[in-house]
Formats: C-alpha cells, structure tokens, sequence
C-alpha cells in the first residue's frame, strides 16, 4: 500500500511553476513542507532545500515575493487615495440617480401608487428603492363630503 511522504523525503519537481501558482503560494509550501521534515527540489530552476545554500537561496525568494506584495499594497492604497482625492469611489454605481430619485418620492406620495409597481418601472428592486428613498409616507386621501 502506498504512504505519503515522510521525514527525511524529498519532492522533486521539473519546474517551480508546477507545484504552485505564485511565488507566495510556492513559499507556502515549501514551508509547509520543511515543517514536515520534507526537503523541496527543481531541477530546472537547480533549487534544493536540503543544503543550507539552497534553503538561502529558496528564503531570498521568499523575501523577495514579500517585498513584492508589501509594493502591491503600497501602490493600491496610493491609487485608492488618489482617486478619493479626484472625488471617484469604489464600488458600483448607484442605480438611481438624483432625478430619478425626486421623480419616485413625488410618485410614492400617491396612496394609490404601490412600491412594487414604483420598483418595476425603474428596473430596481424594492430594497433598492428603500434605500434611495427612505419610507415616504403617502398623503392623507381627502374624503369629499358628499
């Protein structure tokens, strides 16, 4: 019966883009496995884990792949902040504009006009349409006196 790796194994593979999809997925699990007592080696890229050169030369690459996260971040947060800076924000645009809004608090003033018909003429749901205009309240039916 076959048994998984142990201490004391190697895992060799042709290339490091076959064990894992990004520089800090591949640092994952060459951690994970030297954790496990497993050396870790590519015969192209010629890293083995088992020597202390290897092992530096594996951790350069780790630090590097931080460095280039920290970077990622770095740059994301600038643009994020610039973009505030311009008046832009993130996420969606709002499905009902300024207009739009007025033209449905004036039509939900009428007791007559249901939400539900309100949200379907504007291709929105009622959620969406409470959270644009709040409950409004439709005005008092007059009752002529005849």
């Amino acid at each position: 019966m076959p048994q998984g790796p142990r201490r004391g194994d190697t895992l060799v593979v042709w290339r490091l883009d076959r064990l894992g999809r990004s520089l800090p997925d591949l640092v994952q699990i060459v951690a994970n496995l030297e954790r496990s007592g497993i050396s870790f080696e590519s015969i192209t890229e010629r890293i083995e884990t088992g020597s202390a050169a290897g092992k530096l030369v594996f951790h350069v690459f780790a630090v590097l792949s931080e460095f280039e996260r920290s970077l990622i971040r770095e740059r994301t947060h600038a643009g994020l902040a610039a973009a505030r800076a311009r008046g832009r924000s993130g996420g969606c645009k709002p499905k009902l504009g300024e207009k739009q809004v007025r033209e449905i608090k004036a039509l939900l003033r009428d007791p007559d006009i249901q939400v539900a018909d309100v949200a379907r003429r504007y291709g929105v749901s009622r959620t969406t349409l409470y959270k644009h205009v709040g409950v409004i309240k439709p005005k008092e039916k007059s009752v002529s006196p005849h």
